[in-house]
């Protein structure tokens, strides 16, 4: 079965509505962990909309707690990126394109040139400092030459970005099924690559089945909104193991 890292921006959301630490993001994080997730995974945007600065440290060395957890930093790493993985080290880096003020990560990385040229020292400087790293992915990513790239990069997986797959699960019949197709294409590419096959963006309880039913070789899947939701109404630890069962 994949990992499921448990993405608690949404925690630190709600927490930012007030001047009081009242959603603890290192307390959910803790009750995610104790209920059997594998990871957390964090996205510390540069405009503070949710995770905060000084939210890294501190759920790194809640972390360090859990030896066999992972700790998953998303990112842009043009933008403020950098100094967090400098200074907590985490077990992976997930790079996204977004810019500084796109509502959420809503596309992969087209692996132009230039982009190449611009991602590749920063790559090796994470995996220098004991990360694995992982490029945020569309499934067609520009026909899938761009997974090959990823490789090249010395990224060690790639990240499908999975919204294009719920709007299809909703709709159904044929639209999903050459949805799945599509996405289980690319992962076999990435496979032949010898990239491992991450998957995040609108997964739920519901749709995460059958995506890995038939990407059996997904190492991970990172889930937050849908979620974070399904906290409020079960409680965070039951919410784990439903979405661990759902994994299986």
């Amino acid at each position: 079965m994949p990992k499921l890292s448990v993405n608690i921006n949404k925690v630190a959301t709600l927490r930012n509505t007030r001047a009081l630490d009242i959603p603890s993001v290192t307390r959910l994080a803790k009750i995610a962990l104790d209920a059997g997730a594998h990871g957390i995974t964090i996205h510390p945007r540069p405009d503070k909309r949710h995770i905060r600065p000084d939210d890294v440290p501190q759920l790194a060395n809640l972390l360090k707690q859990y030896p066999h957890a992972e700790f998953n930093i998303e990112g842009n790493p043009f933008f403020d990126y950098m100094p967090h993985i400098r200074a907590t080290r985490p077990t992976q880096c997930t790079l996204v394109p977004d810019s500084t003020e796109a509502f959420t990560s809503d596309h992969g990385w087209s692996l132009t040139p230039d982009t190449c040229t611009k991602l590749r020292p920063l790559i090796a400087e994470m995996k220098s400092l004991g990360a694995r790293v992982s490029l945020f992915m569309d499934a067609d990513s520009r026909g899938g030459a761009d997974i090959e790239k990823a490789k090249d990069l010395g990224a060690d997986r790639i990240e499908l970005y999975t919204e294009p797959y719920a709007a299809s699960y909703v709709k159904g019949g044929d639209t999903l099924k050459k949805s799945l197709d599509l996405y289980a294409t690319a992962a076999a590419r990435a496979q032949a690559a010898g990239l491992e096959i991450n998957a995040g963006h609108d997964l739920n309880l519901h749709n995460l089945p059958p995506f890995i039913h038939r990407i059996p070789t997904l190492a991970e899947v990172s889930i937050g909104h849908a979620l974070i939701a399904d906290a409020l109404e079960f409680g965070m630890h039951t919410t784990i193991q439903k979405y661990l069962a759902a994994c299986a």
